[in-house]
């Protein structure tokens, strides 16, 4: 019997991923528009992982130029202060979702673990009035599979009670780590990866032996 359900925030709760795409090129606009496509590539097939692992990637192995950690804050708090202002609608939270997580709440508990800034998350999530719904909100700089670590260890959950939601490879890799199922969403390339939900229906017949 599932128990804890693991959320990743981007593209399964929030439809944010074009956004995104636009705070990258916003922020990296004075290089060539062939590189910042490169790393949009990389960017959207590694949805899981953190802007700060992102923009050292773009310099050092797009650009093959080295970056200091302070530059890299730099070039983070401008693409954080993009978000805040473009990710607060309330028209990019994903309704199928959102439905599922307001009509099971009391069925499950819930934490986003996200590869999105933690202080960022936690604005947005209180923004858009969802964050009531989730025991925690966790995102970077630690990594996804530290962060499921860490919340299991911490609130003593049971793994085989335990799920993890993504859309990326790397969410999948942080559930496959620390043990827990996987569920893909809103990435057909995930199908072959533990289960896939077409849409979040799905899940409560899945959990509720209907399926």
């Amino acid at each position: 019997m599932v128990k804890v359900i693991f959320f990743d925030f981007d593209g399964v709760i929030l439809d944010s991923m074009p956004i995104r795409d636009y705070g990258f090129k916003k922020i990296f606009k004075e290089f060539p528009q062939k590189e910042v496509e490169d790393f949009l590539v990389y960017h959207n097939n590694n949805g899981g992982l953190s802007r700060f692992h992102k923009i050292e990637y773009f310099y050092t192995n797009i650009l093959k130029k080295t970056i200091s950690e302070k530059e890299i804050e730099i070039y983070a708090n401008e693409f954080s202060e993009i978000m805040k202002n473009e990710l607060i609608n309330k028209k990019y939270l994903i309704s199928d979702t959102l439905n599922f997580i307001r009509k099971n709440n009391d069925n499950f508990i819930y934490h986003i673990v996200s590869g999105s800034e933690q202080k960022e998350l936690r604005f947005l999530c209180k923004k858009l009035d969802i964050d009531k719904y989730f025991k925690s909100i966790e995102g970077s700089p630690t990594v996804k599979n530290d962060l499921v670590k860490n919340i299991l260890d911490k609130e003593k959950y049971k793994k085989e009670e335990s799920i993890l939601i993504g859309d990326s490879i790397n969410d999948y890799e942080a559930a496959l780590i620390n043990g827990i199922s996987f569920f893909g969403f809103n990435n057909a390339s995930l199908k072959d990866k533990g289960q896939y939900l077409d849409r979040f229906i799905n899940l409560e017949g899945i959990l509720n032996g209907k399926l």
